[in-house]
């Protein structure tokens, strides 16, 4: 299916924020990585972590580890551009680890005015195997590119914590959790040995045609195999035929709305919340069939 990127692109200066307007141009050929970082800037704390919505669904101003991952995927985009505020944010993250090495899937706030009610009920005294996988994912793809990412003692630990976590799953984990931990396996598969096995052993779980319910979502809310595979050449797409990736990449074109944008199937917290995914969705998508030769 042809993907229109005018339409695209009016949908982005129509609705989205600074930061996924910034990251589309990246996408289309308009490299000016430092307009995209400084656009990311306004959602930085002092503290060295991100907050004040950059998680969509969690807009209290408070730096959080679910941010974190966004504010990583920003710095991937722009790579191989140098990026100091890279290493800061691992300085955070090493700051709010607790003692086995994860994450919390959310710390305190002062408020949950607009947040989702699984951010607002978090424990922050456990460590969540579901943010600390996906956050070490993407922050491992940064660090092919960032020495100083690479050798940072935070992402030692959280990836020994994800690689431990994984290894002790006995049954089947909720759809995001397999997700996430398929990302993280597929991210260090390349420099952990142990886990090639433990991709095996979890892409078991997957069932033929790759969807995956969400367990407590929206009545039609699930995974599918672009969610566990999102990029071509890697081990994790070898889980799944060939021609499944391909009906699916069918199905991602497909969902381009007339306004030029696509959506979400996830619970609607905020209005502010719904638009601000929509541009990064919009962006996911197009960054998806770009690096798999749709666009």
């Amino acid at each position: 299916m042809d993907i229109d990127l005018s339409v695209a692109a009016d949908f982005m200066a129509t609705h989205a924020r600074v930061l996924d307007r910034r990251r589309f141009q990246l996408l289309t050929g308009e490299r000016d990585p430092a307009a995209a970082l400084a656009a990311l800037d306004g959602y930085r704390n002092p503290d060295g972590g991100y907050g004040w919505g950059l998680e969509p669904d969690l807009r209290s101003p408070e730096s959080q580890p679910g941010a974190a991952l966004h504010a990583f995927e920003v710095f991937e985009d722009v790579a191989p551009a140098a990026c100091p505020r890279a290493s800061e944010l691992c300085d955070w993250l090493e700051s709010v680890t607790l003692p086995d090495g994860g994450l919390p899937f959310a710390l305190p706030r002062a408020s949950n005015a607009g947040n989702a009610p699984w951010w607002a009920g978090a424990d922050s005294t456990v460590s969540s195997l579901q943010i600390t996988s996906v956050t070490a994912a993407v922050a491992h793809r940064v660090a092919a590119h960032l020495p100083e990412v690479a050798a940072h003692p935070w992402l030692e630990r959280a990836t020994r914590y994800c690689l431990d976590a994984i290894a002790a799953l006995d049954r089947q984990p909720p759809a995001y959790i397999l997700a996430f931990a398929l990302r993280f396996l597929d991210a260090v598969h390349d420099t952990h040995p142990e886990a090639a096995g433990l991709l095996e052993r979890l892409g078991a779980y997957l069932p033929a045609g790759g969807l995956v319910r969400v367990e407590g979502g929206t009545e039609h809310e699930m995974l599918r195999p672009l969610d566990f595979a999102p990029l071509p050449d890697r081990p994790v797409r070898a889980l799944f035929a060939p021609e499944v990736i391909e009906a699916d990449l069918d199905r991602l074109a497909g969902m381009q709305k007339d306004d030029g944008g696509w959506t979400v199937d996830y619970a609607q917290i905020s209005p502010a919340g719904v638009l601000d995914w929509r541009g990064y969705t919009t962006v996911g998508a197009l960054g998806i069939l770009l690096r798999n030769g749709r666009v």
